[in-house]
């Protein structure tokens, strides 16, 4: 009687655990496509705004094809000296989408420099806007007090603009905007041509 309570009790532990094993494997399938699909999707959701959701490697794979690509320029960009006696040129590598993700990129090369020897001249000046239509290039900034530069550091900076922009071809003049606004000089001390051409 015994074995037959105990033969009944392993079996019924046996089926249990059995039906226990059985139902891990099918919840594993359920879980893993929640996991996997917004890997996809996110991807896509950066190239572009992730369109579609049900086959969601696949999708992501084209779209990611028909997003614009990254290209990459190799431009040259001006600076001035430590005495700030002069402009130098210098050479700077930028990535960009589009055109105007061109013209943002060079401009920051004017801001910022790995060379202690080439000092930038537009560091403390933020861009606002830039634009582009039929030749002429707008660029909008902010000069805040602290990115005065005096007379001379004022007319490097204008030459600085001038010839990192006038470097790309299509660009035939430059108006530069101060929060908006043409105005005659872009820190006080020196004429500026609105627009600046070639």
């Amino acid at each position: 009687m015994n074995k037959k309570i105990w033969s009944a009790g392993f079996l019924a532990a046996v089926m249990l655990i059995g039906a226990g094993c059985g139902q891990k494997p099918g919840a594993a399938p359920d879980d893993t496509p929640e996991q996997v699909t917004p890997a996809p999707e996110d991807q896509t959701g950066q190239g572009s705004g992730g369109v579609t959701n049900g086959s969601g490697g696949t999708s992501g794979a084209g779209n990611e094809a028909t997003a614009p690509e990254m290209k990459t320029e190799s431009i040259k960009a001006y600076y001035t000296d430590p005495e700030m006696m002069e402009l130098v040129e210098g050479s700077a590598e930028i990535s960009y989408k589009d055109e105007l993700g061109k013209y943002e990129a060079a401009f920051k090369t004017l801001q910022q420099s790995s060379d202690a020897d080439k000092l930038p001249l537009w560091e403390k000046i933020q861009l606002h806007s830039v634009q582009f239509e039929g030749g002429k290039l707008t660029i909008d900034v902010a000069v805040p007090d602290e990115a005065n530069l005096g007379a001379g550091g004022e007319s490097f900076a204008v030459d600085a603009l001038k010839k990192t922009f006038f470097q790309f071809d299509e660009v035939d003049s430059i108006q530069l905007l101060v929060d908006g606004q043409q105005t005659e000089s872009l820190m006080g001390h020196v004429d500026m041509e609105n627009p600046m051409t070639r």
